[in-house]
């Protein structure tokens, strides 16, 4: 009787404590999740039995995965792109805490997938979806780990802002008309975007932290450190990506690896750093210029010498980086028509890097040396293309207001001319004599900008739209265009009663003039 009781006793204590056990798991679960300390996330929308076995095999979840991988491969090998996405999407949702997994699967969107598709603005999609899947998701499941910050500062610094993908210029037309959107063409209101004062700033700031996952007050922090910076270029997004890697970066090499594209975003961001709006393009979409912001070449400079010192391992070729920084701000600086600061930055450049340039060598000779160095002085027809070039550059910065630029670029040209001219003025010897060889002359300055100019304002040449040209003419003081003819109509005059004539250059009936 003793037994039977101490059985049932020892039943109940079992029973209860599995109650127990059931009630303190649910809040067990939500700590787990609040603390970020859940392994694992349930799939969505996956077939039943991918659903099933993940369940059931538990452990097996990385064999499961493996599967997936070999089949994303073959599938990608035979171009089946949209079935990708959701592989891809099961096993980031089965391996959700393995940083490696989040940042090949963005690389394969971005890198391997676009460039496979043969019509360039299709390829956007693709290069979207790799950064949203190390923004949205990866950070979502890894909000400290410092890979997937670098990553994504790299998608940012190499992918859009980089040149060595076909649609790059589609790249940063798309994101500059987002951000344009989103923060408007001029500084953000930083204050409106953390305390919206209304309806329309509110919206700004749910889809900037919502979608877009940036915080406008880290944002300030830092575009206050180095800026001012152009929110509309990816490089700035770069810079602030991996400002958010650096807070959570514990190792050495963590910190140098978040440290590298700072200091390589702003050498971007100095050289063309600066976005200019040059009118309307298709549809709602803006066309923009890309320039030099060389008021934060300070903040560069520092970034780079920061990071000489504190990476000796890698001091070397940051020191190459900083040298080619030094050599960029100059020239940037000279066509710029800022002269006195690129002479204060050449002056660092040859006193910092003693082998870079020719210590005897002035700015004016390093700026033509840049444009010739590939061409030659003595090419007749490659001295003619680059002086055309440099004119050109000069009267577009003109008609858009740029007047440092568009004296620096011509200032230029009349150098490069005047270097060929006095070189190849006497290349000839009759005996004792010199000789001029008229062949090799380039044409005369003041005919080489005429034909550069005619070619720009011909409205058939397409150069410079309606607008622009109209800006230029009033930026060089030229009379306006003469007035077009009137298109000859099929209508009937009315003093003169005699037939239309037979042909015309009207449209058709119903046609629309393009």
């Amino acid at each position: 009787m003793h037994d039977r009781l101490l059985k049932w006793i020892l039943v109940a204590l079992v029973v209860l404590g599995l109650l127990g056990a059931s009630f303190s798991q649910r809040a067990l679960n939500a700590d787990r999740e609040r603390l970020g300390l859940t392994r694992t996330a349930p799939l969505d929308n996956a077939p039943p039995v991918l659903a099933f076995t993940t369940v059931a095999l538990g452990g097996f979840r990385g064999l499961i995965a493996n599967a997936l991988w070999i089949r994303m491969d073959e599938l990608q090998q035979d171009g089946k792109y949209f079935e990708m996405v959701q592989l891809a999407d099961w096993i980031s949702k089965l391996q959700p805490n393995i940083a490696q997994v989040w940042v090949h699967l963005a690389w394969n969107m971005s890198y391997n997938v676009s460039v496979q598709v043969p019509d360039l603005p299709a390829r956007w999609p693709w290069v979207r979806r790799g950064i949203e899947l190390l923004r949205d998701e990866g950070l979502r499941y890894n909000p400290h780990d410092p890979l997937i910050y670098r990553e994504l500062s790299w998608h940012f610094q190499h992918k859009l802002g980089g040149d060595l993908d076909d649609a790059h210029w589609i790249y940063k037309r798309q994101w500059a008309f987002e951000m344009s959107y989103l923060l408007g063409d001029k500084t953000p209101d930083w204050e409106g975007l953390k305390n919206p004062p209304n309806e329309e700033m509110r919206e700004r700031a749910r889809v900037l932290r919502q979608v877009y996952k940036m915080d406008p007050e880290f944002m300030r922090k830092v575009d206050e450190k180095y800026g001012p910076l152009e929110w509309r270029l990816p490089e700035t997004h770069a810079i602030y990506w991996a400002m958010l890697g650096l807070e959570n970066a514990k190792t050495k090499e963590q910190l140098i690896q978040l440290r590298r594209p700072i200091y390589q975003s702003l050498h971007l961001a100095t050289i063309r750093g600066r976005l200019i709006s040059v009118g309307g393009g298709e549809g709602d979409m803006k066309r923009f210029e890309i320039g030099p912001r060389v008021e934060i070449a300070e903040r560069a400079d520092k970034a780079y010498e920061e990071m000489i010192r504190d990476d000796p391992e890698m001091r070397e070729n940051i020191r190459n980086g900083h040298k080619n920084f030094l050599r960029e701000v100059s020239w940037a600086l000279y066509t710029h028509n800022r002269i006195t600061d690129a002479e204060r930055w050449f002056a660092k450049l040859k006193v910092t890097y003693t082998n870079a340039v020719p210590q005897e060598m002035s700015l004016d000779e390093y700026a033509m040396r840049r444009v010739t160095e590939y061409a030659g002085e003595t090419s007749r027809n490659k001295t003619t293309l680059m002086v055309e070039g440099l004119l050109q550059r000069s009267f577009f910065y003109a008609a858009i207001g740029e007047d440092g630029q568009s004296e620096g670029y011509g200032r230029l040209a009349q150098k490069i001319y005047d270097s060929y001219m006095k070189q190849t003025e006497f290349r000839t010897m009759r005996g004792n004599e010199k000789v001029r060889v008229d062949r090799v002359d380039l044409d005369p300055m003041p005919e080489m900008r005429r034909r550069v100019l005619d070619t720009m304002l011909d409205p058939s040449k397409g150069f410079l739209d309606e607008t622009l040209a109209a800006q230029l003419r009033t930026a060089l003081n030229l009379p306006p265009p003469p007035p077009r003819a009137a298109a000859p109509t099929n209508t009937v005059p009315a003093v003169t009663p005699r037939p239309a004539p037979a042909e015309t250059n009207a449209p058709p009936a119903g046609s629309a003039r393009p």
